[in-house]
């Protein structure tokens, strides 16, 4: 028998109906009970809080990453599935890969409708889940659903209700589910863990910013007052902004403020082609390339680079390591032109 422990937090593959809308409100023995588990595969459940994931904080976070390395404590336990809302789940799988050192998985899914529906998902994605949990090996936090494991690094959620509604833009599934089993592509390697952060630790502010047509610097301003310890701009294109933009961002890493730069756009890594407040103003003021992350993923980089580094050490050293496991921003020497087109 294999033994995988189920952590229970809500979203829609625990929500009913309550009149004028879903909300999660099952417990994780009654999400279990609402489909088959795998033969040979022994399940506890911890029931850790029952939220619908647009609510989530990195208070719940932190509570969900110890919760994870406390189950994985344990020699009897061969993987971890975290049922989890879609909404933010994206997030959650990142935070948890950053810190995993362990070669059992951490598998994250969902579902699309809620756990009463006749047609739902939720029995058949925590199935697969289960499954994976209890075969995987030295795959970090995995996102599973629709029949595809996913690298939780670069996964996002591409469509607001399609049960198919998780993928990587710029990758490939790591693996597939067919006929009770899985099916391994190319695995991925795995970066060092970061430091795990202490217990009862309180999360820095981490905001994330979003370029657009007449945007100023009154919101990053804004952020900053509020206490922000680290930044994500989502850029225009290949993570451009304007020269006012570039100006507030070299006075807040002058702050110590940490910065990313990422993209609104869906897919491609960000570079550093354009002045004007482009990508290369911005690295000159100091500000850092996600890569492909998108700003969600990128603003979990941030967030756990500065909860990994919370004495004298330097962030944004950490950030760098982060960073550096993704798919790197194109240098504009690399661009190459087709027809007067970049690519």
């Amino acid at each position: 028998m294999r033994h995988v422990v189920v952590i229970s937090t809500g979203g829609t593959i625990a929500s009913r109906w309550q009149g004028d809308g879903y909300a999660a409100e099952a417990a994780g023995q009654e999400v279990l009970a609402a489909g088959a588990v795998p033969e040979g595969v022994d399940v506890s459940v911890v029931d850790l809080f029952t939220v619908n994931s647009s609510r989530l904080t990195t208070a719940h976070q932190l509570r969900l990453l110890h919760a994870v390395h406390e189950a994985l404590a344990d020699p009897g336990v061969d993987g971890v599935v975290v049922t989890h809302g879609t909404d933010t789940l994206e997030e959650s799988a990142f935070f948890l890969d950053l810190f995993h050192d362990d070669h059992r998985p951490v598998v994250l899914t969902g579902a699309q409708k809620p756990l009463d529906a006749e047609d739902g998902d939720a029995a058949g994605n925590l199935y697969d889940a289960l499954l994976t949990a209890a075969s995987g090996r030295d795959i970090g936090a995995v996102i599973v659903f629709g029949g595809q494991v996913y690298a939780a690094r670069g996964t996002v959620k591409k469509h607001t209700v399609d049960a198919h509604a998780f993928g990587d833009p710029d990758g490939l599934p790591l693996g597939r589910l067919e006929f009770g089993r899985v099916s391994w592509g190319r695995r991925r390697p795995r970066p060092a863990a970061l430091p795990m952060p202490a217990p009862g630790v309180t999360g820095p502010r981490v905001d994330i910013l979003t370029h657009h047509s007449d945007a100023d610097a009154v919101l990053l301003n804004a952020a900053l007052a509020a206490g922000a310890r680290g930044l994500v701009v989502a850029g225009t294109g290949a993570g451009n902004a304007n020269p006012e933009i570039a100006d507030a961002v070299r006075r807040a890493v002058a702050d110590g403020v940490l910065v990313l730069i990422s993209t609104r756009v869906p897919a491609g890594a960000v570079a550093p082609l354009y002045t004007g407040g482009g990508a290369v103003d911005l690295v000159a003021a100091g500000a850092r390339l996600a890569g492909s992350l998108r700003p969600a993923q990128a603003r979990i980089a941030v967030l756990a680079a500065l909860l990994a580094t919370p004495g004298g050490e330097d962030p944004g050293q950490t950030l760098e390591a982060v960073l550096r496991a993704t798919p790197q921003a194109l240098r504009a020497s690399e661009l190459y032109l087709v027809d007067g087109v970049g690519h």
